[in-house]
């Protein structure tokens, strides 16, 4: 029986070798980078796209914007120039999704505190309510960083456009008129080219979990 095993013993040593070697191979080939998808208006439901638009298929990118945080500093899109950031749209008086909404962006900006390269923005959609004063009050109640976290605010108008034409985040309920309301559980992700990278329901735990997961997956593009 001895002999047995020793004569086998370099096979079962080459074999174990193989099988690590094969099992590796599998692990990678599994695990290939899969980079996430660009998405263009003609990739997303009709619902949340604006008709002028609703059939581009390329060189889709957020739209310039220029809007007021919650310190009362002009935020543009070269605030977040050269850097991947997290959209949504709320209010501070909702008491519905948003502070569902608002709490999940809280667990975003703690998971990313100290990571440079992401950012979040929200806008409202009540702009005439979200004064500066009541987005302040609002940002110290949630802890929100200033350094992390722009809360904005601004025309009503340009902020549906954005919703609508850029994000393509809300269904069609007006172009910002005064009686005009739109109300969205999206978070876009957004790339550092502008553009949108995932769609993600703001109020679902597990969908938070993939937003985080997709960020270090773009994190990977150059």
């Amino acid at each position: 029986m001895l002999y047995f095993f020793k004569d086998y013993k370099t096979f079962g040593i080459v074999f174990l070798i193989l099988s690590i070697i094969i099992v590796s191979i599998i692990y990678n080939t599994l695990n290939v980078y899969q980079p996430l998808p660009i998405y263009q208006p003609a990739m997303v439901s009709t619902e949340l796209v604006d008709s002028t638009i609703q059939y581009q298929k390329k060189y889709h990118k957020i739209a310039d914007f220029k809007l007021i945080n919650q310190n009362g500093k002009t935020i543009t899109q070269d605030d977040y120039k050269d850097k991947i950031y997290v959209a949504d749209f709320f209010f501070t008086t909702c008491q519905t999704i948003c502070p569902i909404m608002t709490n999940h962006m809280a667990q975003i900006q703690k998971e990313l505190i100290n990571d440079d390269d992401v950012l979040l923005l929200s806008h409202t959609v009540t702009p005439k309510i979200d004064t500066v004063a009541q987005l302040k009050r609002y940002a110290l109640e949630k802890g929100v960083n200033d350094a992390k976290w722009n809360l904005v605010t601004g025309d009503k108008k340009q902020i549906y456009e954005l919703a609508r034409k850029s994000y393509l985040a809300v269904k069609d309920f007006g172009d910002g008129g005064d009686f005009d309301m739109i109300h969205t559980e999206n978070f876009m992700l957004i790339d550092k080219k502008r553009q949108i990278r995932g769609f993600y329901d703001g109020t679902n735990a597990e969908d938070i979990d993939k937003l985080l997961e997709d960020i270090e997956i773009l994190k990977q593009e150059k």
